[in-house]
């Protein structure tokens, strides 16, 4: 199988080793960081606009990718007071380019045959001054000042098929755009949950489902005795089992009280949201409801 090489994730900064910018392009303030929370080295992109810095692979736009994987993971940390942009080339079995966009920036979902925009919400650590107030229209916008580090998982063949009714092909290119702190992309069939361990994959036989643990490389740190989801942010988009569209990227959170302490158990639960996040979203779909958009750059 001429795939067998992305199984069962590919490591997509260590493949293309983009630290060597041979296979990858980067514009204006691009630099390598060591990150205090991540304990690790990271790629911060900034800039005053979008266009002016950015991180793209591959290198020209001539060629691509060809990552079938069907999960896009992206691990990073918007810019607190910045806005940010990624773009995302990709092909469907028809032989057609669509562009995926996402931004902080959009203010409502914009669609064509050949480009997808979603506003991302970043919103506020919970229980944050932010996050307690009702759901207003400037919590579109710029990141707040405690935005997390966030495991954003893109599942590019239910986008491509919900929004447009066309079947996934292949990633063709990836452009991330001014502001953003940046630790790795990942590309695989399978869902990681980073909040369980491998002993509970194992324990429940959770491959049979096509769930597995973060892999190590892959992997936040969790200090002894902390919980992932206390440290940072994990959002799938579309949530899992969404029949509908959805007009924007952003996070949710459980009702503690409808949630078990099991996170295996967690995994077949469905998702309650608390008022202030039913408020929040409710504004948003009277916001964002699809408009038409001019051909993507």
């Amino acid at each position: 199988v001429p795939t067998a090489w992305q199984r069962p994730y590919l490591n997509v900064f260590k493949h293309f080793r983009v630290e060597e910018w041979k296979r990858s392009a980067r514009e204006g303030d691009v630099t390598t960081v060591t990150d205090a929370r991540l304990k690790g080295t990271v790629y911060r992109i900034r800039g005053a606009l979008p266009t002016s810095s950015y991180l793209q692979l591959p290198r020209t736009g001539t060629q691509s990718l060809g990552l079938v994987g069907r999960y896009l993971y992206l691990l990073f940390k918007p810019m607190p007071h910045k806005h940010f942009t990624v773009h995302l080339d990709v092909a469907t079995e028809e032989k057609q380019v669509v562009r995926i966009s996402f931004s902080t920036l959009f203010k409502e979902f914009k669609s064509t045959p050949t480009w997808l925009q979603f506003p991302f919400l970043c919103g506020a650590a919970r229980g944050s001054a932010v996050d307690n107030l009702m759901a207003r229209r400037d919590l579109m916008g710029a990141a707040p000042a405690d935005v997390r580090w966030t495991c954003l998982v893109l599942d590019l063949q239910s986008i491509l098929s919900l929004y447009l009714s066309r079947r996934y092909s292949h990633l063709k290119s990836v452009k991330l755009c001014s502001n953003l702190l940046v630790k790795n992309l990942c590309t695989s069939d399978l869902v990681f949950d980073p909040g369980v361990t491998f002993s509970e994959a194992r324990q429940a036989d959770l491959a049979c489902r096509g769930v597995a643990p973060m892999p190590r490389e892959m992997a936040f740190p969790v200090p002894r005795g902390k919980n992932w989801h206390d440290l940072y942010d994990y959002i799938r988009f579309p949530s899992e089992g969404s029949r509908l569209p959805y007009d924007s990227i952003r996070k949710s959170y459980p009702d503690p009280v409808a949630v078990s302490e099991d996170p295996v158990h967690q995994l077949s639960q469905p998702v309650m949201l608390t008022k202030a996040v039913r408020d929040r979203l409710s504004l948003i779909r009277q916001i964002t409801t699809p408009k038409a958009v001019s051909a993507p750059w």
